[in-house]
């Protein structure tokens, strides 16, 4: 092959197959938690099919399973303490002021 061709062409790396995210043992259930907390980030949303490796029955079941855990309470809708810590300091240090009201 041609030295000006060869650049062109992909170094061969070391292909290194990930574990699955999902077990075979593993049941997708909304009382797992130890199970659905690995799919949420850390704001509370539901991480994406490419982020997870799932295969796309898999990651219904899981939207699923995070959905039934916060109608029953068992997860959070959003978890926002570090912002609400930002706004809660923020609102300490500039101050706060009210309304103004008209002088009469």
């Amino acid at each position: 092959m041609d030295k000006s061709k060869r650049s062109f062409l992909k170094s061969k790396r070391p292909f290194r197959r990930r574990l699955p995210p999902l077990q075979s043992g593993d049941r997708i259930d909304y009382r797992n938690m130890s199970l659905i907390s690995r799919f949420i980030s850390e704001q509370g949303k539901i991480l994406s099919r490419r982020v997870n490796r799932l295969t796309l029955k898999q990651q219904r079941l899981i939207t699923i399973a995070i959905k039934q855990a916060r109608i029953l309470s068992l997860l959070p809708f959003l978890n926002n303490e570090k912002q609400f810590e930002r706004a809660k300091s923020a609102v300490r240090t500039t101050g706060f002021r009210g309304f103004r009201t008209k002088k009469q």
